[in-house]
């Protein structure tokens, strides 16, 4: 994979630079309440101040607005206070929500002119918005000498591993709702791989239709409940047998050992979607399993998508992960083998 050229390259002395962040955080009556996003931009944003240059300004997206409504709800306000929290000096500018622009997400040159006005430089660290050819991440990329953050790089450095040669046997866990998203990359990935493991909806849908040419293990039981509620009555079922009109909401207790003893084995693991509805308590032992295993596993190991990580941070293994992706879709596509319009933006190293 060819890396873009890196902002440890560039000649940020007495410049003002643009820097594309993903400071898309979740929100809490006013207040961050997640700044694992905004953490993740620190060594690019002290890199540039440490280079001395003259003015940082930082723009991201946030939410997605699209009402009134929506504009006071996703204003950059909590995002910008907590970043001079974690990083206070005063060459650093956060710019408002790059959504509230509707050229934003038309890659409009207007807009992407705007951003880069009195500007000398542009520092791409957005990964997780780097499958995006909107205007503060591709359109002004053309506009100024443009360049890779640490973060950027990073991911697609340790991301590119699971596509050369990986050390073996290579697992690949896969669940979550959003089956159609992950189709693609499972098609890539899944027929190198020694193992693909399936929990979570996508599990139904693969024993109802496999669209894989490829072996997959499905779970051997599941947490069937009646209805779709935290509290609904459950009971553990044979995975291909629920009672009539239940819902499988976790893998059980024999899918979680054998899931976790194929990740034990493995010198290479790729995990994205967790394998029920484990924002639920009873319903949270599968993932927060295969979370645990994936973390006691020696080899390399990478986790990707909001859930999965959200998974590994509460089960508290995250420091224990190789690497943990900023990028959901973007990881996805890149997985894929997709061309990524905020990488190819930039020039070549």
């Amino acid at each position: 994979m060819k890396l873009p050229r890196s902002v440890e390259q560039a000649d940020v002395a007495g410049n003002v630079v643009l820097v594309r962040a993903d400071l898309n955080v979740p929100l809490e009556d006013g207040r961050v309440a997640d700044d694992a996003r905004i953490r993740a931009s620190l060594p690019t944003l002290q890199l540039l101040l440490d280079k001395d240059a003259r003015e940082v300004r930082v723009c991201s997206h946030l939410g997605r607005p699209k009402t009134d409504e929506d504009r006071a709800k996703y204003a950059i306000e909590p995002v910008r206070q907590r970043l001079r929290e974690l990083l206070p000096d005063d060459r650093i500018t956060v710019l408002e929500n790059t959504r509230f622009n509707p050229g934003e997400t038309k890659n409009d040159a207007g807009y992407a002119r705007e951003l880069a006005e009195g500007c000398d430089l542009y520092v791409d660290d957005a990964f997780g918005s780097a499958h995006r050819a909107h205007a503060s991440t591709e359109a002004v990329a053309h506009l100024l000498p443009a360049y890779a953050g640490l973060l950027l790089l990073a991911e697609l450095e340790h991301l590119g591993r699971l596509l050369g040669e990986v050390e073996r046997p290579f697992v690949i866990v896969s669940g979550g709702a959003k089956v159609e998203d992950k189709v693609g990359v499972l098609q890539k990935l899944g027929s190198r791989a020694d193992r693909v493991l399936i929990g979570g909806k996508m599990a139904e849908e693969v024993r109802e239709s496999n669209p894989f040419t490829f072996d997959v293990v499905l779970p051997r039981d599941v947490v069937a409940a009646v209805s779709f509620d935290a509290d609904a009555e459950s009971r553990i079922v044979p995975y291909d047998n629920p009672p009539q009109g239940w819902l499988g909401l976790d893998i059980g207790p024999e899918s979680r050992e054998e899931f976790a003893g194929e990740i034990a084995d493995a010198k290479t693991v790729f995990w994205n979607g967790p394998m029920g509805v484990f924002e639920w308590p009873r319903f949270a032992e599968g993932t927060v399993a295969v979370a645990r295993a994936v973390a006691a596993c020696d080899g390399f190991t990478v986790v990707g998508g909001g859930d999965s990580v959200r998974a590994v941070y509460e089960a508290g293994v995250a420091e224990r992960i190789s690497w943990i992706s900023t990028g959901g879709g973007a990881s996805l596509e890149l997985l894929e083998g997709k061309e990524l319009p905020g990488v190819a933006a930039i020039p070549s190293a």
